[in-house]
């Protein structure tokens, strides 16, 4: 199978060739995003490959069907990019990554949680500059804090289960609780005693219409004063001038983000010779008690394995019309 690869780093290459060796598709790894100024480099492709910020709406997958590509192999989890309805109408098959490493984001999310609390990144700065001031660094004992969880899939399951190692209370919401959890002792509430009782909150839910704003003025006001806020789940979860509210009024006392509702222009990509245009992302960066990162939380060896793993599955099902079972259920909606 001929794929177009699109949105492809060097790490991309190397793991997903690796994982190609059995496999033996034609991958052609493609710098450019994929959006509908960019769809006609799959012209003579059998599939696409594409990433968490390519473009699959109506207009780009439209084009694809013109060029007869059916096949869409997705390296990531999330499909909130994809349109639902459109794939399903010119019949299109869409598969997934379901699961690669919940350690990875898992982890990733606590060392947000660490780094905020105990102010590393304002650390490492001073000592570097030869200042070895404690002033302004005070931090929290973790112990006995409550920890509310919003969505308890297997990232939200490792978790609880890392933060319940630190003898955190933990809280979660989800409408339907993971058993792990509820063995491990977690406490499934409302959303508004998970906000009403949180000193952390941190987000693993899906972006669905639901979940879209999760976070915004009206949740913010329910939280407890200096509350904590981790977001490494999707970032259209999180109203960003609302929490540019909640940080200027010192409503929320910490925050971090490893994605951005309006990340599609930024991450992923190296702009430290370009002025960044975005008012609203600028304006989260000169607040001292708060950490972005690029969506790098998914970012490790295992992780990135098992995605190429897994793609090579998906296009080796689409090859042989055999379901990898990673497919999407478009329901013809």
């Amino acid at each position: 199978m001929r794929v177009a690869v699109y949105s492809s780093r060097p790490h991309d290459e190397r793991y997903l060739s690796r994982a190609n060796q059995a496999a033996g598709h034609e991958l052609v790894f493609l710098e450019a995003r994929l959006r509908p100024e960019t769809v006609k480099l799959a012209d003579g492709f059998d599939a696409v490959c594409a990433f968490v910020n390519d473009d699959l709406g109506a207009p780009v997958l439209e084009a694809l069907n013109d060029l007869g590509i059916s096949h869409i192999a997705l390296r990531s989890a999330g499909f909130n990019h994809v349109d639902l309805a459109a794939a399903a109408r010119l019949g299109f098959t869409v598969a997934r990554v379901p699961a690669y490493s919940p350690h990875a984001v898992a982890e990733h999310t606590v060392a947000m949680m660490l780094a905020l609390n105990r102010q590393i990144h304002k650390a490492y700065t001073r000592v570097r500059d030869g200042n070895f001031a404690l002033d302004g660094l005070l931090g929290f004992d973790l112990f006995g804090r409550n920890v509310g969880i919003i969505g308890t899939g297997k990232i939200g399951e490792r978790v609880a289960i890392i933060m319940s190692g630190f003898g955190c209370r933990i809280l979660a919401y989800d409408p339907y609780p993971n058993p792990a959890c509820v063995e491990l002792g977690v406490e499934y509430v409302e959303l508004l005693t998970l906000f009403g009782q949180s000193d952390i909150v941190t987000l693993h839910t899906p972006l669905t219409p639901e979940t879209h704003h999760l976070i915004d003025g009206d949740s913010i006001s329910m939280m407890k004063e200096g509350v904590m806020i981790v977001n490494t789940s999707r970032g259209a979860l999180v109203d960003t001038q609302a929490v540019i509210d909640g940080l200027k009024s010192r409503k929320i006392g910490y925050l971090g983000l490893d994605v951005y509702e309006e990340e599609g222009d930024l991450f992923f990509e190296n702009l430290s010779d370009r002025i960044i245009t975005d008012d609203v992302f600028s304006r989260l960066l000169t607040f001292p008690n708060v950490i972005i990162t690029g969506h790098q939380a998914f970012f490790t060896a295992e992780a990135i394995t098992a995605i190429a793993e897994t793609t090579m599955l998906n296009l080796t099902a689409f090859e042989t019309g055999v379901a990898s079972g990673n497919e999407l259920d478009l329901g013809g909606d």
